[in-house]
């Protein structure tokens, strides 16, 4: 019963994780909007005129491979398959993107312990030439 009232509580927008990247992002003065639909994985920013997105991922959800990502003991062969499936879909949806001529991002959870370096890094690359 415990497991299932965490898996109702845990959101797929609006996470501490993004809403800490959009923070940052907003403060260095660039304009986004949130979860086009009409792009593949409905990425959290999306930059229409530079043609860029950025998707900040949870290191548990998404398998990163650092302290936060683990299988849990129990059910542990769901996990195992949730986590590839979750995996070959993100391969997917950035294949999708690059062929439809767009750039993405992709911004960790951990990674967000240096906030100084996800500014500078998501600088780079909105500022960068596509």
């Amino acid at each position: 019963m415990n497991r299932s009232a965490n898996m109702r509580a845990i959101r797929s927008k609006d996470t501490l994780p993004e809403l800490t990247v959009r923070s940052l992002i907003h403060k260095l003065g660039y304009r986004f909007r949130l979860h086009r639909a009409g792009l593949p994985g409905k990425p959290d920013l999306v930059f229409a005129s530079r043609r860029k997105v950025i998707f900040v991922h949870g290191c548990f959800w998404h398998t990163h491979g650092c302290k936060i990502s683990h299988v849990p003991k129990a059910n542990s062969d769901y996990w195992t398959f949730k986590f590839q499936m979750n995996r070959l879909c993100d391969r997917k949806n950035l294949a999708a993107l690059r062929s439809a001529g767009w750039k993405f991002l992709v911004v960790w959870e951990c990674e967000l312990k240096d906030s100084h370096e996800v500014s500078a890094r998501v600088k780079r690359f909105l500022d960068r030439a596509s």
